[in-house]
């Protein structure tokens, strides 16, 4: 019942009575209808950034990577004429993408010269290149930045352009031949090349300068 002081016909007083105890609720209502409204406006604002995001993480996470070859010789041809070739040691295709930086050049030169893939006395691979006194092979390869998610073509997108790939691929090659303290052969960037190779073991290693696994 309304209050004693005020008339029975007072609106206003009603109100001021009334009111407080209605409102509350729907308030809690609309709120939770915002709320959920919110929510799906997230779920849906999600979906249609995803493949934006995916974009990011997959094309920024991987950077510059190199397969590492142990031989027992490796050669590389043009146009039927041999360029370069090495006796036992490695062979190392390099590829390079957008982004990467001289940091992952001089990293993975230094993995190059100190991984232990040949073997000792024991028959156990405990020996790097360096203690071998083997020799290394650098070859320049954009496919190994491919990407093969959609379709059956692969994409080279992730790529450098040229004078960012081949200033990479040149320091890694200088940095190698520094830890080793020789001439690296190499072959000649953008060139249609014959690579010949005995493999030893097989022994085959991709490393990524940017997982470091």
């Amino acid at each position: 019942p309304p209050p004693r002081h005020s008339s029975p016909g007072s609106s206003r007083s009603l109100c001021k009575f009334t009111m407080p105890r209605r409102r509350q609720p729907v308030l809690v209502i609309m709120n939770f209808g915002c709320d959920i409204v919110s929510f799906f406006c997230k779920i849906s604002d999600y979906r249609r950034h995803q493949h934006n995001f995916m974009y990011f993480c997959h094309y920024k996470l991987i950077r510059m990577r190199i397969v590492i070859q142990r031989v027992l010789s490796a050669s590389v041809s043009i146009e039927g004429v041999l360029h370069s070739s090495i006796g036992r040691g490695l062979l190392v295709l390099v590829g390079v993408e957008n982004g990467d930086t001289p940091d992952d050049a001089r990293w993975l030169a230094d993995k190059t010269a100190a991984l232990r893939i040949f073997d000792d006395e024991n028959g156990v691979m405990n020996r790097s290149i360096s203690d071998i006194g083997g020799e290394v092979l650098s070859v320049s390869q954009f496919t190994l930045t491919a990407s093969t998610r959609k379709g059956n073509r692969p994409s080279y997108i992730r790529a450098a352009g040229h004078e960012l790939a081949t200033s990479l691929y040149n320091l890694y090659t200088d940095f190698v031949a520094d830890r080793l303290g020789r001439t690296v052969p190499t072959g000649v960037f953008g060139a249609d090349m014959q690579v010949e190779l005995i493999n030893d073991g097989p022994v085959t290693i991709i490393i990524d300068s940017r997982l470091r696994e």
